[in-house]
């Protein structure tokens, strides 16, 4: 996933655009594009009628388009309902939903009050959201844990965005899910309190996890003991792939993860994006728990090139695909040359 470009696919699904009847863009449904004119151009009427495509082939994806004079989300959701078979939909995008991201997104608790209208629902990202809408932490994460709570079979839920919420209603608070096999955060700056919700949540589906956790700047102040939890491996029961990223504290990360009483069970492990340099290699390459990883992903990094490649050669011996990209250019300006590949 980018924060460059919009998701084209999602839930195993082509992503369509859910567009008004009165727009002069068509709706982006797979297999019903426009007519040509002569001269190229899409003939009338611009618009394909939801109802033209059955509503479980594609994720359907709302946004606000402020720049388009698009209706408000809230519309936009509106006219879903009346015009397609939410019974049948099975993955749903929320795209953007105001100029100001900052400000609180109506959609979930408007999902939540209309979950029984959505029984098919399995896969759910809140905040589809590109660099040229918004700044990723500027794109708020308000109180979520409700989706969870009102859709019991969801099994993939994706958030981008940094946490917006009050302390009183926080973004994520712990909670037990039988089905959810993927959980993602995409963000410049993951709260604390959302990592240690994650790490003392129930999930015995959990297969998948990734956390982008940024930079204190951007509110990403979770530190290593905030993960004690979650590598504990005790509510994860089924975790196969850990993705920990895009963190200042990279190298701490990678020596918990080296000696966590999850890693032994884990078949992916993703430390992209950081600061992560020799210290943090040197402590995956004495650690003695990586033996059933299948993949190791490090992209965006400090590694000397000869560390890097003494990681590869080593747990190439046991059988470990490691993609390993070429090392990121120090800056020469603050305290640190090293930096996370997205902040702001």
């Amino acid at each position: 996933m980018s924060i460059h470009a919009y998701l084209e696919h999602f839930g195993g699904l082509p992503v369509a655009d859910l567009r008004p009847p009165d727009s002069k863009q068509p709706s982006a449904v797979p297999g019903r594009q426009p007519e040509e004119g002569l001269h190229g151009e899409p003939t009338p009427p611009y618009g394909i009628a939801p109802g033209d495509h059955p509503a479980d082939a594609v994720a359907w994806r709302l946004r606000h388009r402020h720049w388009e004079d698009d209706p408000e989300l809230t519309d936009l959701y509106a006219y879903f309902l009346a015009n397609v078979d939410t019974t049948r939909v099975t993955a749903l995008i929320v795209g953007a939903w105001d100029v100001d991201m900052s400000q609180e997104n109506p959609l979930p608790d408007l999902l939540v009050r209309d979950a029984a209208r959505f029984p098919a629902l399995r896969h759910l990202f809140v905040g589809d959201v590109v660099r040229e809408e918004s700044e990723i932490s500027w794109i708020g994460i308000g109180p979520s844990t409700g989706l969870l709570e009102a859709f019991p079979h969801l099994e993939e839920l994706v958030f981008r965005g940094s946490e917006n919420a009050t302390e009183d209603a926080p973004a994520l608070t712990p909670v037990r899910h039988e089905h959810l096999r993927r959980l993602r955060f995409e963000s410049g700056g993951l709260s604390a309190r959302i990592v240690r919700a994650v790490g003392m949540s129930d999930l015995p589906a959990l297969e998948e996890l990734d956390m982008w956790l940024g930079v204190d700047d951007y509110g990403g102040d979770a530190r290593v003991e905030d993960l004690a939890d979650l590598l504990s491996g005790t509510r994860v029961p089924r975790l196969r792939h850990l993705g920990l990223m895009n963190s200042e504290v990279q190298n701490e990360i990678a020596a918990a993860i080296a000696n966590a009483a999850v890693t032994p069970r884990l078949e992916s492990l993703d430390l992209s994006m950081g600061t992560l340099s020799d210290d943090g290699a040197e402590a995956l390459l004495n650690s003695r728990s990586l033996g059933r990883l299948r993949n190791l992903t490090i992209r965006h990094h400090f590694l000397d090139d000869s560390v890097a490649e003494r990681l590869r050669a080593t747990l190439r011996t046991s059988g470990v695909t490691v993609e390993i990209s070429g090392p990121e250019s120090p800056r020469d300006w603050g305290d640190d040359p090293r930096y996370v590949e997205v902040s702001e």
